[in-house]
């Protein structure tokens, strides 16, 4: 099947390209990105005032299932990922049972095959049961499908596992994404502060996060190693990765949009749906995301969607499960709150989004808009503003701060393999 892609801006970091272009895809590859294509084609797409970028790729999300089907299933996440532009994702491995085994990622491999939306690439588990003792075999795991390896919603706290870990998977080619939480300190709702103590709960101290990310920056930097570290949070977890990238060390990382869009404060207003791990913080660490973006600290942005049912969230700031929902809210984030205001540029969202994701994951046919390549696509409205309703969700789970926000920026189309598995109506 042939698809034109006409009159659309498109926007590629790897070449960096952002000129008017079509873009001619033929079956699952593109086939020519030029000026005024003329060609026969099965469907023509006008593209005019959209921007065309490589598919998003978000290498750290939670899909739920198997075992907690009631939140989100692969189908609903998958349907919830291409709605918000993803056309790869990587689901963590804290489901039930655990991702440890091939079997388990056999299961989850199918059963995204069988959906068929979007490309899901599932991390196994560092640990069996994600207890942080007994490692998983990650030779075997990695032939089994898993994209790369994580305990992510459950630290390993012992320093000679990780190390371990680290060693092994980088002689194996891929790396450990850390959740980077010391447990001693960790205990708490919310963000330690005025906010906690007006809530009346236990605040949850920032050197959780950064005492962990230290440690493993001092294990790769001493073995020379790759670690990678999940969805920092704090100016002291920026500086620290930067000094370490200053010096050499093979270290990257990722953060959140509602790390850069919101402070602790937000759970004032939406409560339970503004509570995840690690939580909203100060200004100051908002800020220092921010530039830890721009001077390219941070390596890449990731939703860490994770759907709760209303249900769970119910139970209150301090028993409520920690998460958010983030596919269908990630690109307009992105746009209203560090694009439109100059923070970064377009060019600067594809790196986070498409380019950088796909180089660490090592997708080579991916992350990039050039002959070739995988025909995984992302178009959207780059004026279009809208409010984002409840109402409108395509996730099964509803919690997110983002209810009833202005937003700019909006999905057209994701295409996936060449095949068009979302357009928007209206």
């Amino acid at each position: 099947m042939k698809i034109l892609l006409k009159n659309g801006t498109v926007i590629d970091y790897a070449s960096k390209t952002n000129d008017k272009l079509d873009v001619l895809i033929e079956d699952d590859k593109i086939k020519k990105v030029a000026a005024n294509i003329e060609t026969d084609a099965d469907k023509i797409v006008d593209c005019t005032g959209y921007i065309i970028m490589p598919g998003m790729i978000d290498m750290h999300c939670h899909l739920r299932e198997p075992g907690g089907e009631h939140k989100e299933t692969i189908e609903t996440g998958a349907k919830s990922a291409v709605a918000g532009g993803f056309t790869t994702i990587c689901p963590m491995p804290n489901t039930n049972p655990t991702p440890d085994n091939p079997e388990t990622l056999k299961y989850i491999i199918d059963r995204a095959k069988e959906v068929n939306l979007c490309n899901i690439f599932p991390f196994s588990s560092v640990t069996k049961g994600e207890k942080g003792e007994e490692l998983v075999n990650f030779k075997e795991q990695l032939e089994a499908g898993a994209i790369a390896f994580s305990d992510d919603g459950m630290p390993v706290e012992n320093a000679r596992t990780i190390r371990t870990a680290m060693i092994e998977t980088n002689k194996l080619g891929s790396f450990v994404s850390e959740h980077c939480e010391e447990k001693s300190v960790s205990s708490g709702a919310i963000n330690a502060g005025e906010v906690a103590e007006r809530f009346g709960v236990q605040g949850v101290l920032p050197e959780a996060e950064e005492i962990m990310a230290a440690r493993d920056i001092v294990i790769a930097e001493t073995n020379n190693l790759h670690t990678h570290i999940c969805h920092i949070s704090t100016k002291t977890s920026v500086d620290t990765i930067r000094s370490a990238k200053a010096r050499g060390v093979n270290v990257t990382c990722e953060t959140c949009p509602h790390y850069f869009s919101f402070t602790v404060d937000e759970v004032i207003e939406s409560g339970v749906n503004a509570k995840m791990n690690p939580p909203l913080r100060e200004e100051k660490d908002r800020l220092a995301i921010i530039e830890g973006l721009k001077d390219g600290t941070i390596d890449c942005l990731i939703t860490d969607h994770a759907p709760h049912s209303e249900e769970e969230k119910a139970r209150g700031l301090a028993k409520a499960p920690n998460g958010i929902i983030g596919f269908e809210t990630a690109l307009g984030a992105t746009i209203t709150n560090l694009v439109e205001p100059g923070l970064i540029d377009y060019l600067d969202m594809v790196r986070f989004m498409s380019y950088r994701p796909a180089e660490l994951l090592g997708l080579k046919n991916k992350g990039a808009i050039s002959e070739g390549k995988d025909a995984d696509i992302t178009i959207f409205d780059p004026n279009r503003e809208y409010v984002f309703l409840k109402e409108k969700i395509v996730s099964k789970s509803k919690n997110t701060p983002w209810i009833n926000k202005k937003l700019k920026g909006q999905v057209r189309y994701t295409i996936v393999g060449g095949r068009i598995v979302y357009e928007r109506e209206n």
